[in-house]
């Protein structure tokens, strides 16, 4: 898999892979920790958070980890998140990241809950997915790598980014905003 944008060229220079012994240069080389993106971009698929796989299929259900962590995709129009309007934050279910805010959902009648944005855009990960005999973005949890859906552009849907982050209700919970009076 390749990392859309320009990250991808980033890496790919000759004096990188010279000043680290024929290899791509990575964050480790500099001494820094690696962003997701890098950590995507030079075949090493790391995550602040990590769990095995027993682990993981330990902590989500059948359903979730298919979807979390084998990228799999829940059938359209069944979604808890589908049709909510209900104002607050959109976690990661496997980490509970901060990924989306609901100001940012819009209704785009495509069976699953979207987005024109994330909450910032180091909450995801976006990489190119050849699967499914077409090229698409696929969207993924910064801190856990888990699979949270796909993103498209130039559908000409009426947002001020012209994205669709099309996600998985079941890769996330949402946390509604306190109201007057909540603590």
């Amino acid at each position: 898999m390749a990392l859309t944008g320009t990250v991808n060229n980033m890496w790919k220079s000759k004096s990188a892979q010279q000043s680290s012994g024929g290899r791509a240069a990575s964050a480790s080389d500099s001494g820094r920790a690696a962003s997701a993106s890098e950590r995507v971009e030079t075949g090493v698929e790391t995550y602040p958070l990590q769990k095995s796989d027993a682990e993981w299929r330990e902590q989500l259900t059948p359903a979730e980890y298919d979807v979390l962590r084998k990228s799999g995709t829940e059938r359209p129009n069944v979604g808890e998140y589908t049709d909510t309007i209900t104002e607050g934050v959109y976690r990661c279910r496997a980490c509970q990241a901060e990924l989306f805010r609901s100001e940012t959902k819009f209704g785009s009648h495509c069976g699953w809950p979207s987005f024109y944005t994330p909450l910032a855009k180091d909450a995801v990960v976006e990489i190119e997915d050849r699967s499914m005999f077409s090229v698409r973005t696929e969207v993924r949890c910064a801190n856990c790598g888990s699979h949270l859906g796909h993103v498209f552009e130039g559908e000409g849907y009426d947002t001020p980014t012209d994205q669709r982050y099309c996600i998985n209700s079941i890769s996330m919970t949402l946390e509604p905003a306190k109201t007057d009076g909540q603590n």
